[in-house]
């Protein structure tokens, strides 16, 4: 049996730095990853034309400092998200092209949409990110739904029809799935609902030569043997002396344990003695989103020749987010595209045939037949991934932040919390996991010391 000082549970982006922080202080460490990879929620694919695709998170952008300061220390390189030209919206059949904040919106619509988001913005501003629960009127905010909220807010239709695709679009999950303190909270941890939403500027403003899954890949190399896979915890035993943890085909001790996975998953491990009332029963309400994702390859990025950035959004249809995702050398063209929330539950019980038609069908009608004949069409769905069961993070319903909120990071004896959906910053983003897992280090480091 290994005996180390500290055991990480998970290798993604928290695990990971979570580990190198504690190696990095002169401590001994032990990295359990259930997948036969590390990276997590980030993953490499190439198309058939070996071009390399992100199937998991890939942009990072502005006040992200954790993951750029990572990225940089590590020897990679990024490059700007293509953002020249035009954008499209589609909605009630018609097709608008814009190239200014409206959304291609009537400007009535508009109008209405920018006095909500201007609303959020200022409540959201409100909330302090380390302690959500104690945000004034926060238990009001926590009692609703975003969805009820929108509704309570505006009699504008398609103002409405608008958030309820942007809120999918950022959580993979619906509108009436997540309390209204929960998105103020997210926005503020985002820095803004621009920042959230935006390309230049915003989150989706950079990505990583190679794909965002080198940052695991060489955080696991410094680390070498300390990080086993295919190790799938099933117990954690703790207690005055020390932790244990159990998993397939063996055992690791140590004085403290860091959980580096996501909510859902952590609460499917079995503790010795059981986890508190509150912190078990967090993790019994922190689902993860829905989505599927596709990259779909084309000889070139004909949209641009069109005057077109390949950004769309649509409230017609249920793939309605897609982006310009081309190489950074220009080899060729990639469109990638989404389907979010229940449009992926829904999709999750089609054939990969009736997918790619579906994708297909919505991709001629925004940029014309020419979309009709890609070499290639890669999708990746994250819900049924044993070992993440859902993307982009954890949400938390209506009640659930002011019931459970601070069991969210909060130390349990020995046992310790880290992955993205337990940052105050950037929660639920890679540079939020990279954080959290320098968090729960520090956590830990204090302690032995």
């Amino acid at each position: 049996m290994v005996d180390v000082d500290v055991v990480v549970v998970g290798a993604g982006l928290a695990g990971l730095s979570a580990a190198r922080a504690v190696e990095a202080a002169g401590r001994t460490v032990t990295v359990l990853e259930a997948r036969d990879r590390v990276a997590g929620r980030t993953l490499g694919g190439a198309l058939s034309n070996g071009v390399h695709v992100e199937l998991g998170g890939q942009w990072v952008g502005p006040t992200q400092d954790a993951v750029l300061a990572l990225i940089d220390d590590l020897g990679l390189e990024t490059f700007p998200t293509y953002d020249e030209g035009a954008a499209l919206t589609f909605f009630d059949g018609q097709r608008s092209r814009y190239r200014d904040e409206s959304f291609g919106l009537p400007q009535k619509t508009a109008e209405e949409v920018g006095r909500l988001w201007t609303k959020i913005e200022e409540i959201a501003a409100t909330v302090p990110p380390e302690s959500p629960w104690e945000t004034t009127h926060g238990t009001d905010f926590d009692r609703q739904t975003l969805d009820g909220w929108l509704c309570a807010n505006t009699d504008d239709g398609l103002a409405l029809r608008f958030f309820r695709v942007l809120v999918p679009a950022v959580f993979s999950a619906e509108s009436p799935e997540l309390s209204l303190l929960h998105f103020l909270f997210y926005v503020r941890s985002g820095t803004s609902l621009e920042t959230l939403v935006a390309t230049t500027g915003g989150a989706q403003e950079r990505r990583v030569v190679g794909g965002t899954h080198l940052i695991s890949e060489r955080l696991a190399e410094d680390l070498g043997a300390r990080v086993r896979l295919e190790s799938v915890v099933r117990t954690i035993t703790h207690d005055s002396d020390g932790v244990r943890v159990d998993f397939e085909d063996g055992s690791v001790t140590g004085q403290r344990v860091i959980v580096a996975i996501p909510q859902t998953l952590a609460g499917r491990v079995r503790y010795v003695p059981p986890l508190p009332s509150r912190r078990d029963a967090l993790t019994q309400q922190f689902p993860a989103g829905s989505v599927i994702k596709f990259h779909v390859g084309y000889e070139t990025p004909f949209w641009r020749e069109e005057g077109l950035n390949g950004f769309v959004l649509s409230l017609d249809d249920d793939f309605n987010v897609v982006l310009d995702n081309s190489p950074h050398d220009g080899s060729c063209g990639v469109l990638v595209g989404f389907l979010e929330g229940t449009h992926a539950r829904d999709a999750a019980e089609m054939t990969s045939d009736q997918r790619r038609d579906l994708v297909l069908r919505a991709l001629v009608k925004y940029f014309g037949p020419q979309a009709a004949h890609p070499f290639d069409i890669q999708e990746q769905d994250w819900m049924s991934e044993e070992f993440t069961r859902g993307c982009y993070g954890g949400r938390l319903g209506a009640g659930v932040w002011t019931e459970y909120g601070k069991a969210v990071a909060a130390p349990v004896g020995r046992i310790h919390w880290a992955g993205a959906e337990t940052s105050d910053i950037w929660n639920g983003y890679m540079d939020g996991a990279i954080r959290s897992g320098t968090r729960a280090a520090n956590e830990v480091l204090h302690e032995l010391s």
